[in-house]
């Protein structure tokens, strides 16, 4: 491919696979995806490497005429932005320096939103469509699905309420049209400065549920418990590794002084804590959400107000409480390595607790990931699932 135009170059990446998470596009190295989790080169006429002009015309072409963005990478070494192939697909896209050069990554955004149902979500998740009030955080790592699911929960509310659904998201990602709901998404940049002052405003334009892209500060956390104890039901995000130490950062962006009020606060307006992460399946080629769900009771208000001491972790109540629709990471680990789904090695590097988790395994064998997939395919089981009925999980 001679021409560096950037739309040119972008479909030339896609036609390598259905199946591309993220697009890569570094200095000393081809262009890259990643499938599964892994960065593969996608061969490129004319671009063996790239080279510093090669990458800072990219940059400049996704940029665009934005003054805004040229002068925020000036500023901050980094910017972020959607950028679309007209009737192809959208991208997430992050430009930043790095030694003094360019680089891009672009996370693929499939065009149709996702539902809970096609994503084989716990029906535990379902019953967020119907909650009036409170907040919802769904945490996890960069790229483990945490904005896919969340998609796919306001997607869920709009075909089933007739509500006025507000977005504040850097930068919108899914689509969404309207429905039942009337949904207004606003972007960090283009619609409004910043998440702090776009969810005060939300809250003088009448939504029943406002979804913030992420939870990023502490005025950010202050309004968007005022917004859950007002009466609207507030989605977000937050870069936490499980529930209880997603408790931990809300606590911790408030003064120490404060800790007891905060704690009071959220025990009474959080109404579940989504973690996810995202491990390579054994018996079909792809990858699959490992969730934790922390569900607010009576007992797990209590220990996130007192806080959590022997005999009463939050690991613990979702532990016994299964039946309410709590589950936790290890305990769905342990369920998905012994019907052979994940295999015992991935599952422990996974796990919260791998030592404990070992012990409970002792008794399962591990499998081929070659063998799995023959015994899924005999059994049925497609080995790649279509893209259209299985999309490929994004943060």
């Amino acid at each position: 491919m001679p021409s560096l135009d950037i739309n040119p170059l972008l479909e030339h990446i896609l036609t390598f696979s259905e199946d591309i998470s993220d697009i890569n596009l570094s200095v000393g190295r081809p262009p890259q995806v990643e499938i599964n989790g892994q960065l593969r080169p996608v061969p490129t006429r004319g671009i063996a490497r790239l080279t510093p002009f090669q990458t800072e015309m990219i940059a400049m072409q996704l940029l665009g005429g934005s003054k805004e963005l040229h002068d925020r990478l000036a500023r901050t070494g980094s910017a972020d932005l959607p950028y679309a192939l007209p009737g192809r697909t959208r991208f997430r896209v992050n430009v930043f320096m790095q030694r003094g050069t360019y680089a891009a990554v672009l996370r693929v955004i499939p065009m149709s939103v996702p539902s809970l149902q096609v994503m084989g979500l716990p029906q535990e998740l379902y019953r967020i469509a119907d909650l009036r009030s409170g907040l919802v955080l769904v945490t996890g790592p960069t790229g483990s699905g945490k904005s896919t699911t969340l998609a796919a929960i306001i997607n869920e509310i709009n075909q089933r309420h007739a509500y006025h659904i507000v977005t504040i998201e850097d930068p919108v990602e899914f689509l969404h049209r309207h429905a039942s709901s009337t949904i207004n998404q606003r972007e960090i940049g283009a619609d409004a400065p910043q998440f702090s002052l776009a969810l005060r405003a939300a809250l003088r334009q009448a939504p029943k549920v406002i979804l913030v892209g992420e939870m990023r500060d502490a005025e950010t956390v202050e309004t968007g418990l005022e917004a859950s104890e007002t009466g609207h039901l507030v989605l977000s995000t937050l870069h936490t590794i499980d529930a209880a130490k997603t408790v931990e950062r809300i606590i911790g962006v408030f003064p120490k002084e404060d800790e007891a009020g905060i704690r009071m606060r959220f025990s009474q307006s959080f109404k579940y804590i989504i973690s996810q992460r995202l491990a390579p399946r054994a018996d079909v080629v792809g990858r699959i959400a490992l969730l934790e769900i922390l569900k607010s009771t009576a007992r797990t208000r209590e220990y996130v107000q007192k806080g959590e001491s022997e005999g009463r972790s939050l690991v613990d109540a979702m532990k016994d409480s299964q039946l309410e629709g709590m589950q936790y990471f290890d305990g769905e680990i342990e369920r998905l390595v012994r019907s052979g789904v994940l295999r015992k090695s991935v599952g422990l590097s996974f796990s919260t607790n791998p030592n404990n988790l070992a012990l409970e395994l002792t008794d399962t064998p591990e499998i081929d990931s070659g063998e799995a997939l023959a015994a899924a395919a005999a059994a049925g089981r497609t080995a790649a699932a279509p893209k259209e009925e299985k999309p490929d999980w994004l943060e």
